[in-house]
């Protein structure tokens, strides 16, 4: 059998490999990124977190496949497929049991968790890809075995766009590691029959014409690492761009993933010409897109999103079209994708671990985008440098003046910014952009003038913002703090997110406002909280935002508010930012930590009244609202208390999922859909400046009935402020820790721009 596999090279059997092997990698990132949820929660540091990791343990998977590679194929085959075997004690997927981390302490606790729970199946899953092409390249027919790559960033592409898609809405969390499992058995089997293929094999054979290439330099062992180490970074940099300043969009982090795996397809394919179109565009594209890297005042829309999407893609595949183009012989492979892979690593702890210890912004994508500029192939679109006549001092002294002359577009363009690029700013950006396409051939020409680009449109703004220290980064995202003297407000924004607000004039400073209204679904409840529950009601409060609700609090209520993020805290505690904490509610306890795990930590039985409040930007964290969740706060409640949850939101239809649930209880539940005022009155109209939706769950009929004086028929009524039955969706599956599916609900018309 041995000898038969090893009479071909094999071609479509090393494919295979390396396609399921990729394939698995990433289908189990997201899956374990899911099963973390009711631990953490999904902010979009969490994710950049377990990418790290994922990249870390790839490295490590890397450096065992480069080691492995001193011995004969046989040898290689038997210690590889022993490891796969040992790894498989691991199997089937599960998170490990370790105890929460402390608040502050979750930047190491992902990490740890992830390699406790996957770390010895994914190290060896991993080396299989480079393994796979070095046995490949044994035999002297098989040709250059780097277009092999392609293939493999085709099953991690498949594997990722396949999860969200078809795996998590059609199998829970446990068919799900099963399946995994499975597939698993299947990539040993390849692996065996891979290294069949090449049993007789020794090592790699040079190429006889050129002979034996020696080992790289030092020099460009490091062009490698940072041709690997910029695109990493971009990625996860334009994944918290995007999501903290442009659109809070659900399943966003896989489109940045999806894309810088489609570029490594383009550039390690043999379609030279397309990646040489890329690399000829990609100065043009880096300055158009690139410019807006420094803008914090939210595009908030589609558009935007996707440019930046558009740019990081390009650029990744010409990044990546030089590094291809840079690869070495074979006999240096896994060398070559031992230094990619500590590239994408030390891009990965830049952007993850770094950026958000040492910026109070998104820094780290303006950063990554001028690292690209001076990295990238700049071949001159407009080659005017070669006119006849023109020497080459001269050219230089041309390139200087544009660089002046966009440092004068730059500086009016600053004192003119209002937050729109309209009018003269965009004359004078279109300027600026003008003169950095004339100057691409000057790479330290073409850097200025695109920092130049990045300051004058909002980037001056954003790095005042910086300085008055009205912004604060943490683990869970970007907060900022505006004034509206004009409207008497001050602001509260996590990302493009509003997440409070607090009039400045004295005669209504400590009203309700947003969402929180007095005929809000909130502000009707707790308006009759002692009327329900009596001079003494205990209320709990899930996600603290600026502490607007703390101002319904009334003498002898007990209240404790619960929070995830220390930062949140310190800004809604701080009386030069926001007073409602410290005018109506100073002594009351702020519990730091994950809501599910800090409620379940209470004693049973302790509210009246329990109030779900959380959002990581415009999104609730998934693991707040499935049964086992609900659970909790059951648990939490009074016989006759009131669950009462917000699912306000610009991307999903939560309604479906709370009546489910309340289905499977067999509990009361009702909605208040408290509209937004017209554009003309929000001027004036401060409490109620934001529509909201509010649902209330009781255990009883008798005491939804008391908190909503009975409820209206389900019509277009329920727009105008009353209290109505949840809709529920017919088949709609109960979410669980287990199973839970955001594509259901989804408002795709939003998704594309559309608006209800």
């Amino acid at each position: 059998m041995i000898d038969r596999l090893s009479a071909t090279p094999r071609r479509w059997l090393f494919v295979l490999t390396i396609f399921v092997g990729s394939f698995l990698l990433f289908q189990v990132q997201p899956m374990v990124a899911r099963m973390v949820l009711p631990k953490l929660g999904g902010a979009p540091a969490v994710w950049n977190s377990a990418m790290l990791v994922y990249q870390a343990l790839l490295l490590g998977g890397y450096a065992y496949a480069h080691w492995l590679t001193r011995f004969e194929v046989r040898r290689q085959a038997t210690i590889h497929v022993a490891l796969f075997l040992v790894a498989a004690l691991w199997l089937p997927i599960g998170i490990a049991n370790i105890a929460p981390p402390a608040p502050g302490q979750e930047a190491l606790w992902v990490p740890l968790l992830l390699l406790a729970s996957i770390g010895p199946v994914f190290f060896v899953v991993s080396a299989q890809a480079p393994l796979m092409q070095r046995w490949f390249a044994a035999d002297a027919r098989a040709g250059d075995p780097y277009y092999l790559y392609a293939a493999s960033n085709l099953g991690s592409f498949a594997g990722l766009i396949s999860y969200p898609a078809l795996v998590e809405p059609a199998m829970p969390l446990a068919a799900q590691s099963w399946g995994w499992s499975a597939g698993y058995g299947v990539l040993v089997l390849l692996v065996a029959a891979s290294a069949a293929a090449r049993w007789h094999a020794h090592a790699v054979q040079a190429d006889v014409a050129d002979g034996s290439e020696p080992p790289p330099s030092l020099r460009r062992r490091l062009h490698w690492l940072l041709l690997a180490a910029v695109p990493s970074g971009l990625m996860l940099s334009t994944t918290t761009h995007l999501t903290t300043d442009i659109v809070a969009m659900p399943l966003l982090w896989v489109l940045p993933l999806g894309l810088y795996l489609l570029s490594f397809v383009i550039a390690f394919s043999t379609a030279e010409r397309l990646t040489q179109i890329f690399t000829t565009i990609a100065p043009a594209v880096l300055l158009a897109i690139g410019g807006l890297a420094l803008l914090s005042t939210g595009g908030g829309t589609m558009l935007v999103a996707l440019a930046a999407l558009a740019m990081l893609f390009i650029v990744a595949v010409a990044l990546h079209g030089y590094l291809y183009h840079l690869r070495p012989a074979a006999e240096h492979l896994t060398l070559f994708y031992l230094i990619m892979s500590a590239g994408g690593v030390l891009g990965g702890l830049f952007a993850a671990l770094i950026a958000p210890l040492i910026f109070d912004w998104v820094y780290e994508h303006p950063l990554l985008v001028l690292a690209a500029a001076m990295l990238l192939p700049l071949p001159a679109l407009f080659p005017w440098d070669a006119w006849p006549k023109l020497s080459p001092g001269r050219a230089r002294a041309i390139a200087a003046l544009l660089v002046a002359f966009a440092i004068f577009a730059c500086w009016k363009m600053t004192g003119e910014w209002a937050g729109r690029f309209e009018g003269a700013v965009a004359v004078w950006g279109a300027a600026i952009f003008a003169a950095g396409l004339l100057v691409i051939g000057w790479r330290w020409a073409f850097v200025s003038i695109l920092a130049l680009l990045m300051i004058g449109v909002g980037g001056w703004s954003t790095l005042q913002e910086s300085v008055t220290g009205m912004r604060v980064r943490s683990y869970f995202g970007v907060y900022t703090v505006t004034d509206d003297p004009y409207r008497h407000q001050r602001r509260l924004a996590h990302g493009t997110t509003l997440h409070g607000l607090q009039r400045t004039d004295a005669p209504h400073q400590f009203e309700p406002t947003t969402y929180y209204g007095h005929q809000s679904g909130v502000g009707l409840t707790l308006d009759k909280a002692e009327a329900l529950a009596g001079p003494r009601a205990a209320v709990g409060l899930v996600g603290l935002g600026a502490g607007t609700l703390s101002c319904y609090r009334r003498p002898g209520q007990r209240w404790t508010i619960f929070e995830i993020d220390p930062a949140m805290a310190r800004i809604a505690r701080d009386p030069s930012k926001f007073t409602f904490i410290s005018r109506c509610a100073p002594d009351v306890p702020i519990v730091i930590g994950d809501a599910r795990l800090r409620i379940a930590q209470q004693p049973a039985a302790q509210f009246d009244i329990l109030i779900i409040d959380a959002f990581s930007s415009d999104a609730i964290p998934l693991h707040l609202l499935t049964a086992e969740a609900i659970g909790i706060y059951a648990r939490a409640l009074k016989p006759d208390g009131i669950l009462l949850i917000h699912i306000s939101n610009r991307f999903f239809d939560l309604e479906p999922v709370l009546a489910a649930e309340a289905k499977a209880r067999g509990w009361s539940a009702a909605i208040r859909i408290d509209p937004s005022p017209d554009e003309g009155a929000a001027d004036e109209d401060f409490s109620n400046l934001t529509g909201s939706n509010w649902v209330a769950l009781t255990a009883t009929p008798q005491r939804l009935g008391q908190l909503t004086d009975g409820l209206e028929p389900r019509t277009e009524a329920a727009k105008d402020g009353i209290w109505v039955p949840l809709e529920s969706r017919p088949h709609f599956e109960r979410w669980t820790d287990d199973y839970a599916s955001t594509l259901p609900v989804l408002f795709w018309g939003h998704l594309i721009g559309q608006r209800e």
